[in-house]
């Protein structure tokens, strides 16, 4: 295998580092410490190569904090400085890894992805009867650091970027939690202790190492078990078979093979299904012939639109800020059988501006009942003042509000050629500003 050398001196350059400022400051232009880094972005930048190149570098302190979609997961953000470094180490260390990659491992690697991971599962399942889907048990977390830096060392013999990754390393290590031990063959009583692991969710480099840290295995279950039909997206994996003891063979040895990593597995999730009855797979529930949302996931939507929609009728947001938070899930559920999904969703939840008393009407809830879910009668006023926003004054394509078809060519609810337009609602006691008694 050919090791590379001479890097170091790439990862530092200028205009590596003044390409990777660019890139770390996507979706982050406004937040005050890249504003404060940009302020002075040559200055900062000379100081940062000065330190790289001197080996004086050294990460600051993470801001952690959690999550809890749909589990609770610890989120590491690292200083901003310190993510312009990550993306110069990836940007040198990306080309020479990401070609040796298995052509389906999808995890954050250029052409790949989620979608195409999903397509990749369904062009799987239709070619076999059963899957065998397993994930491995707190993976970033469970990350050994000599492992993956005998796995890094078998391709970069430069001692410099080796001493650079260890300290990025370092600055992110799990700290020790009780009931976090985790023990394999071999290990003494202390061992588990002694050991370093963990990379923090949240950096770039996490992502890129924790690709690398499976890579081995990715190639032994393609070449040593002839795994064919074979697909990994991070820390999930899958295997396809028409045999369901040969799935259960390999399951078996790859445990085995994922205990040499100190990696476990879910072991009450590692089962082998028929893909007649569907398999969740990054968020949705996959047949041979057809694609569904996961429950989970619309519950969730469904909550987080009907706070949307009691804040928007209360003034409290503008209908910019429902636009991101609607189009990210429109973009994710039209990869499904979703057209009347969507449709029931957002005929639920009209978007319509009120007074408190018609918070009601605007949310599609009845305000004061114990069931969220129990729909409204419409509230006659004698003086209403509910504002029928059109698309045209909102610029939103997702939301039409005034007896419009969400089902719009705008709104990624494509309907069917030739289709009768859909019938504006009426709401007893409310007008439009044209007087029809139609919203």
């Amino acid at each position: 295998m050919k090791r590379f050398g001479f890097l170091y001196s790439q990862v530092y350059d200028f205009d590596n580092l003044w390409l990777a400022a660019r890139k770390a400051q996507k979706g982050k232009r406004f937040k005050s410490n890249c504003r404060e880094f940009n302020l002075d972005l040559e200055k900062n930048l000379l100081a940062l190569q000065a330190e790289l190149k001197g080996k004086r570098y050294y990460p600051g302190p993470y801001r952690r904090f959690s999550i809890f979609e749909p589990k609770e997961r610890i989120i590491s953000a690292a200083p901003y400085r310190d993510r312009v470094v990550h993306h110069a180490l990836v940007s040198v260390l990306e080309p020479i890894f990401d070609p040796a990659m298995i052509h389906d491992s999808y995890a954050n690697r250029k052409g790949k992805g989620t979608h195409k991971a999903v397509d990749r599962f369904t062009q799987f399942c239709r070619k076999r009867r059963y899957v065998l889907k397993m994930d491995v048990k707190r993976y970033f977390p469970s990350v050994d650091h000599e492992i993956l830096m005998a796995a890094v060392s078998r391709k970069i013999k430069d001692q410099d970027v080796l001493w650079l990754i260890r300290v990025i390393l370092d600055s992110g290590k799990e700290k020790f939690e009780a009931g976090s031990l985790q023990y394999f063959s071999g290990d003494d009583l202390i061992t588990p202790l002694v050991r370093k692991k963990g990379l923090p969710i949240g950096n770039l480099t996490s992502q890129f190492w924790a690709n690398v840290y499976l890579d081995g295995f990715d190639h032994w279950v393609k070449e040593k078990l002839g795994c064919r039909f074979y697909l990994r997206y991070m820390d999930d994996l899958v295997v396809f078979d028409d045999s369901k003891s040969r799935l259960a063979e390999i399951r078996t040895a790859m445990i085995e093979f994922l205990a040499q990593l100190r990696l476990k597995v879910h072991l009450n999730k590692a089962q082998i299904r028929p893909m007649r009855q569907g398999v969740d797979w990054l968020g949705y529930r996959v047949f041979p012939d057809h694609r569904l949302i996961r429950k989970s996931n619309v519950r969730r939507f469904r909550k987080r639109i009907e706070r949307l929609a009691r804040a928007y009728s209360l003034y409290r947001i503008d209908l910019k800020e429902v636009h991101p938070s609607v189009m990210s899930w429109i973009g994710h559920v039209r990869h499904a059988d979703s057209y009347n999904l969507r449709r029931k969703v957002f005929h639920a939840f009209p978007f319509r501006r009120g007074r408190a008393e018609n918070e009601a009407v605007c949310c599609g809830v009845v305000r004061g009942t114990t069931n969220p879910g129990t729909r409204a009668q419409p509230i006659a006023t004698t003086t209403p003042r509910t504002i029928a926003t059109t698309i045209a004054a909102s610029g939103l394509p997702a939301l039409q509000l005034a007896g419009s078809d969400p089902a719009g060519p705008e709104s990624g609810l494509s309907r069917r050629p030739g289709a009768p337009p859909l019938k504006p609602r009426s709401v007893p006691g409310l007008t439009s500003s044209s007087g029809s008694g139609q919203i």
